[in-house]
């Protein structure tokens, strides 16, 4: 019978085989845990004093995320906020921000929730129902990241904290390379870097931990998680990347890390080579910080005939 590399116990709950690394439930945690605060320090995603808004969906990754953070709010390190963003999913987004609702009041922090509807006028569903330009994951990425940047401003966070896995990570170095988006590809990283103050700047603790050891955290800790996926993501361009990427790893299980630590290292050649050097400005229409005369949510808004009203 297997038994925990660490502690001995004989009730085994994974055999890592990226390292060959085998634990029990208890020190599963606790090494997760160590590790994704290990990432915290060692990237400086975080400063003492910081007021870190997570972008809690209610799924898995977002609620491990709250998780772990809760920690450095209990000790005094940070503030913690939460804000969930309602895309107008019929029969999914609902559950979600129940769950969402509840793990923040749990904890005792601040939460709002905020929607397509109240900042363009209409749900995902309804863009997608109107013969759209752009596919349903380029519109709530779009969107989802200008709201979240925005309501975490007006709550005085200093981070945004999101839920990306080391599967997501590897999916976009692929995903990007592959279209030949070089400009997309230099701004990914354990956390943004904007100069410009008018940007939050977003940090992923989860970069490197697999989704599988997400998933088996949140049940390991017996957390309250929204499991569905999103009914639109399965039609993306990233799911074919990231079916491609987990046959891969099942032959090669420390490919996704191969694929960061050689993005990494190439990465600062990347921004000295190709990163825009271009102003930003203000968007006409919103205010937000735009590369142009109107920033890109304002553009695709328009694109579905619903400016941004202040």
């Amino acid at each position: 019978m297997k038994q925990c590399d660490r502690c001995g116990e004989s009730r085994v709950i994974i055999e890592r085989k990226q390292s060959g690394q085998i634990l029990c439930k208890e020190c599963f945690i606790q090494t997760t845990r160590e590790k994704v605060l290990k990432d915290i320090r060692k990237y400086k995603l975080i400063r003492k004093g910081d007021t870190v808004a997570v972008a809690l969906s209610g799924g898995k990754d977002s609620v491990m995320v709250l998780d772990i953070l809760y920690d450095l709010y209990e000790r005094n390190i940070i503030d913690l906020l939460s804000i969930t963003i309602d895309e107008g999913i019929q029969g999914y987004r609902e559950h979600g921000i129940k769950i969402a609702r509840n793990n923040a009041r749990k904890i005792g922090i601040k939460h709002e929730v905020v929607s397509f509807k109240d900042y363009f006028d209409k749900t995902l569903d309804e863009i997608m129902n109107d013969e759209p330009q752009y596919g349903a994951c380029t519109y709530c990425g779009v969107f989802r990241r200008w709201i979240l940047n925005r309501v975490a401003r007006d709550m005085n966070a200093t981070k945004i904290a999101t839920g990306h896995n080391l599967d997501d990570e590897t999916q976009a170095i692929v995903m990007n390379y592959l279209e030949g988006n070089i400009d997309n590809l230099t701004r990914i990283g354990p956390k943004s870097g904007s100069k410009d103050g008018r940007f939050i700047v977003k940090i992923k603790p989860l970069r490197e931990i697999p989704e599988r050891e997400v998933a088996l955290y949140v049940v390991a800790r017996d957390l309250d998680v929204h499991f569905a996926g999103c009914p639109y993501s399965s039609d993306s361009f990233r799911a074919e990347i990231g079916g491609f990427i987990k046959k891969l790893s099942l032959n090669h299980p420390t490919i996704m890390y191969s694929t960061l630590r050689g993005f990494d290292k190439i990465k600062p050649v990347l921004k000295a080579e190709f990163s825009r050097k271009s102003e930003m400005r203000e968007c006409i229409n919103c205010g937000e910080p735009a590369a142009h005369d109107l920033c890109r949510a304002c553009i695709f808004s328009k694109s579905i005939e619903n400016c941004i009203n202040e």
